[in-house]
């Protein structure tokens, strides 16, 4: 989607000078965490006709899509998760931290020229709750660093039963994509530098994630991203997969010493958790 080039150009600052040239990934074996409480039972929920990133939206001057009203199936949105991998075949919390395989940062915006060498992320799979009221597996890269803490956040967002619609890497077609401003995939790495300069994102780095964009909007000015998403400034109207200040999500990632973009003052970034403050 192109609303995640958009994101990484506007919304996150950059963290401190890039790590030297890429080395080769040390092989790290993969480990498992699971939880011993079983979950409650899913509920079921029908799904709304809308098929994400099918149409367009027309650019405005700046590049980004034209701000449209939020479509009357969005405005609460609880669309269904297609499974990518297998569900957690107990219903409970499960994570993994690996090196990244070839194959993933194949399809990843890994590249050499980013300031992450690979052997400096970690390919996590992690449990989700989705708005279906199932669980599911989903998928991220995140900086070596933080791998531990973010599989324990999602623990904690697992337990609240914080739903989640899609976790999955970014593929590099999403950063030449048309905007259609309807994307909601909770991310951490996207090789991408902040708009207008010529340091690095955080994402760059796997030391941020947006989480649930679509329900935690980005804004400044007159600018709301994902485009679409508008109905969810409205923060009084409290809906599924919303980011609230003090709410278990913000207080799991503060624990783990994550700062939230939704406590500043301009711009406001709603969906945005990052270890190193921008």
């Amino acid at each position: 989607m192109a609303l995640l080039l958009a994101l990484g150009l506007v919304a996150c600052g950059a963290p401190p000078e890039p790590p030297p040239a890429p080395v080769p990934s040390p092989t790290v074996p993969a480990t498992t965490t699971t939880t011993t409480t079983p979950a409650p039972p899913p509920t079921t929920s029908t799904a709304p006709a809308w098929t994400v990133g099918a149409t367009p939206l027309p650019r405005r001057p700046d590049g980004f899509g034209e701000i449209r009203p939020t479509p009357a199936v969005l405005r609460d949105r609880r669309l269904p998760t297609t499974d990518l991998l297998p569900p957690p075949a107990d219903g409970r919390y499960a994570s993994t931290v690996s090196a990244v395989p070839a194959d993933v940062l194949t399809r990843s915006t890994w590249r050499p020229a980013c300031p992450a060498a690979t052997s400096e992320l970690r390919y996590l799979t992690m449990s989700f709750w989705g708005f279906d009221g199932k669980p599911h597996t989903g998928e991220m890269l995140v900086g070596a660093s933080v791998a531990r803490e973010v599989t324990r956040v999602f623990g904690q967002l697992f337990a609240a039963r914080f739903p989640i619609e899609e976790m999955r890497v970014t593929s590099p077609a999403e950063l030449d994509a048309p905007p259609t401003g309807d994307g909601n995939n909770t991310s951490a790495f996207v090789c991408r530098p902040v708009r207008g300069q010529t340091n690095w994102s955080a994402h760059a780095y796997g030391l941020a994630i947006d989480l649930n964009p679509f329900c935690n909007p980005y804004t400044k000015d007159d600018l709301v991203l994902p485009e679409l998403s508008s109905a969810y400034l409205d923060r009084s109207w409290v809906r599924p997969g919303m980011v609230e200040a003090g709410d278990a999500t913000v207080r799991a990632f503060a624990a783990a010493g994550w700062s939230w973009g939704g406590a500043w003052r301009e711009p406001k970034d709603r969906m945005h958790f990052t270890a190193t403050g921008g």
